[in-house]
């Protein structure tokens, strides 16, 4: 499915942006209003200090949106309850060029970028509609939607919609083990699509692989995870569902991501208490990214999952949690003194 497609008519059509927003002063309430014709970007520059909330009205706002170390504290929200009706969507890819002809890589290539602590988004759709198909001449086809790397950083009842990484969760520095917190998100792609090094606690939440017309196997892959080998936490997705709009055993849950600038890391995955569709392949849910790198050497475990990308054909392929190890792959340990779900 075109992700051109997908987004017509969610939100009443493209919005022209670079207005400024307007500024409603309630009190002692710090609140910007973005509407149609107004810059989401620009409202976030507008904000002088922690504490802000920007409230984005129905519309699609087609921009690229950075929010900054120094906008701490701020809360992007959708003005209703549908995260459909306010996108945020732009079309760079890791191989599109720039201006001045270098390419925009990986993290470059974000709609939504972050590095605020304690930052909240909801009720908000974002998305990076760059398609392969339309650009056959690019082979740098990573096209993120969200690159957030801020400790204290919550996305609830948000869509995230790409296609190859579409959600970089990642950290300030190789040596901090920022936070992350994602309830009742709605999250899609096709490789690696949630990746990252942070420690990354996704509850209730719907991972959604997408159908792809190529003709080999796995057509992709959930997770990538990219932990340090000191973070004793990686990514934990508990109470979730994963489905699929590809054919049964199509995708693998994840493979391991050690990156070149960090060869030490130790890439961690749980799955818990989460139904696995056909989809993913039950029979050798796990592959390696690199060789030199496998997989069975890193830490990757599930508990109790259930549905049929759950059952264990080859014990040795699914590692399990015991009762006991379970105990400490909960949000509460992963996300320690900070408490987003309470």
């Amino acid at each position: 499915m075109h992700r051109r497609t997908l987004l017509t008519g969610l939100a009443g059509g493209l919005v022209a942006t670079g207005a400024a927003p307007a500024f409603a002063a309630a009190g002692r309430r710090r609140v910007l209003h973005v509407r149609p014709g107004d810059s989401v970007q620009a409202a976030v520059d507008a904000v002088d200090g922690p504490g802000w909330t920007v409230v984005v009205h129905p519309g699609t706002y087609r921009e690229v949106v950075a929010v900054p170390a120094d906008k701490a504290e701020l809360t992007l929200r959708g003005a209703t309850c549908d995260p459909c009706d306010a996108v945020i969507v732009f079309d760079n890819a890791n191989g599109t060029k720039k201006p001045d002809g270098t390419t925009y890589g990986t993290a470059g290539s974000a709609t939504f970028t972050s590095a605020a602590p304690g930052l909240t988004v909801r009720d908000l759709t974002l998305a990076n509609d760059w398609l392969r198909a339309d650009h056959p001449d690019i082979t740098g086809t990573q096209a993120v939607a969200a690159y957030t790397y801020g400790d204290r950083t919550r996305f609830e009842n948000v869509r995230l919609l790409a296609h190859q990484d579409t959600l970089f969760t990642d950290t300030t520095a190789l040596g901090t083990f920022d936070r992350q917190y994602f309830r009742h998100c709605y999250i899609e792609g096709d490789v690696d699509f949630v990746f990252g090094r942070a420690t990354a606690v996704f509850e209730q939440c719907h991972f959604r692989t997408l159908a792809r017309d190529v003709d080999f196997t796995p057509k992709g892959m959930v997770f990538a995870p990219s932990t340090a080998r000191a973070n004793p936490y990686g990514i934990l997705a508990v109470r979730c569902r994963i489905t699929s709009g590809a054919e049964d055993g199509a995708y693998k849950l994840a493979r391991p991501w050690v990156p070149s600038y960090e060869t030490t890391a130790w890439p961690s995955l749980v799955v818990r208490e989460t139904r696995i569709g056909p989809g993913i392949d039950a029979v050798a849910p796990y592959t390696n990214m690199r060789e030199a790198y496998p997989w069975q050497s890193m830490r990757f475990a599930e508990y109790r999952n259930s549905g049929p990308g759950a059952a264990i054909h080859v014990p040795e392929n699914r590692p399990q949690l015991t009762r006991v190890q379970a105990r400490s792959h909960t949000r509460e340990t992963y996300l320690g003194d900070w408490r987003p779900y309470a």
